[in-house]
């Protein structure tokens, strides 16, 4: 287990006991790790998979491929998919037409597997298609960890020997636990809409139909159901003989963010209470703290020289403020460091006039000294670390006739100290 900005801990000295196989808890908004437990292990995800085919289906919306009210007819194989209903699905007609708007929300609310295959279909033509749309979108957000092999989450063998081509009869897709949370981080942050739907605790597929079905969210966490957790908003549970129970969980309050991720938990109600255990943890540990204002200026480091100008200095400062999600009582053990730009500088280390207000001259960025060493889901967490430091004020270059006298002025110097040195050397 790690704790992270903390050190790796044993077993014996995980603080938060989570009995799953593997875990993780990280800050929705920069993506900082503040918990993880076999975080990098390769595990069925089940229907945890949906998270990915949900983006893929928000993405071709987006991109004006696909609409929310375009309708599609049924194939065979999601009709006979859809009439299991071992299997999570609202079963669907081989004659019916119905929209991407209630088959999506047939898959995030209900899990529905048929409904689900039937999207595919709608993004790609077949799932064999989506599903290397799939792995290859996996691959552009750097996943690392990661096998997808059809849509759902099932195993294969549950498809009725219809599973997508290329793929082996019996797998089932794979992810770690930051994977997983890494793809639910830029699906709540691409796409913020997908917990518009996730959030629905029930609803009534076809409803006013002969049709409809009773949908029931599995999300037990969404506060009016029976593990209700104040501020759980998403996002998706899954199940399989593999798999085991898993969950991946999303909650914001009092301005924060968090999701979590629990695979291989010992049964339903388990991975509701160690997602609570996680969620506790975050919300009871760390807030936002503004580590660095607006404006600040390094006390070693207020005023850069410039060569040649009206003005032989400029002052500098940071621009944004830095503000990040940190373990409580620990705010004085991050440390802010101005990096200027070398680039910039002549042979003796000064800025040449003319110097423009607001130029870009350094970075200030913000070191954590404590134990252990802060860890992201992406490099956006790493730049939220960091301000542009710039200068605040134009400095206009000298004349010609000020620059020469300041020339004739320095080699006078020049000559006069050498010559004071010379007379010391006389005495000593």
């Amino acid at each position: 287990m790690t704790f992270v900005p903390n050190s790796s801990a044993s077993a014996a000295n995980d603080i938060l006991d989570i009995q799953a196989h593997s875990a993780i808890l990280v800050d929705g908004n920069s993506g900082m790790i503040l918990y993880e437990k076999e975080s990098e292990t390769a595990l069925p995800t089940a229907s945890m998979t949906k998270m990915m085919t949900e983006y893929l289906v928000l993405e071709a919306i987006q991109e004006g491929k696909i609409t929310w009210e375009q309708e599609t007819g049924i194939s065979e194989y999601v009709y006979k998919i859809s009439q299991n209903r071992n299997l999570s699905n609202v079963p669907l007609r081989s004659d019916g037409k119905y929209n991407v708007r209630e088959l999506y929300e047939a898959m995030a609310i209900y899990s529905a597997n048929g409904a689900t295959i039937a999207l595919s279909e709608v993004v790609a033509g077949s799932e064999t298609n989506f599903v290397k749309m799939m792995n290859d979108k996996a691959a552009e957000l750097g996943l690392e960890t990661y096998k997808f092999v059809n849509t759902t989450g099932l195993n294969n063998k549950d498809l009725l020997g219809m599973h997508p081509e290329g793929t082996g009869a019996e797998e089932e897709n794979l992810m770690s636990a930051k994977a997983t949370a890494k793809l639910a981080y830029h699906l709540i942050n691409d796409y913020p809409e997908v917990l518009e739907t996730a959030s629905i605790p029930k609803k009534i597929f076809r409803e006013g139909t002969s049709d409809a079905i009773n949908m029931s969210n599995w999300n037990w966490m969404l506060p009016s159901l029976i593990y209700g957790y104040e501020g759980v908003d998403g996002l998706k549970t899954g199940s399989t003989d593999l798999a085991g129970y898993c969950f991946t969980g999303t909650a914001e309050k009092n301005g924060i963010r968090l999701i979590s991720v629990v695979m291989k938990a010992g049964s339903y109600e388990d991975r509701f209470g160690e997602t609570r255990k996680l969620f506790d943890y975050g919300f009871s540990n760390f807030s936002v703290e503004e580590i660095v204002p607006a404006g600040y200026q390094d006390p070693n480091l207020t005023v850069l020289p410039v060569d040649k100008g009206k003005e032989n200095e400029v002052e500098v400062k940071s621009t944004n403020p830095i503000s990040i999600l940190i373990k409580r009582g620990e705010k004085e053990l991050y440390e802010p460091t101005v990096t200027i730009d070398e680039s910039l500088l002549n042979k003796d280390g000064a800025l040449t006039a003319p110097v423009e207000k607001e130029l870009k001259v350094g970075t200030l960025s913000v070191a954590y000294k404590g134990e252990g060493q802060l860890k992201f889901l992406t490099s956006k967490g790493e730049e939220l670390l960091a301000t542009d430091v710039i200068t605040t004020a134009n400095v206009e270059k000298s004349n010609w006739f000020i620059l020469f006298f300041k020339a004739i002025g320095g080699f006078f110097g020049d000559i006069f100290s050498s010559a004071a040195d010379g007379i010391k050397g006389l005495f000593s």
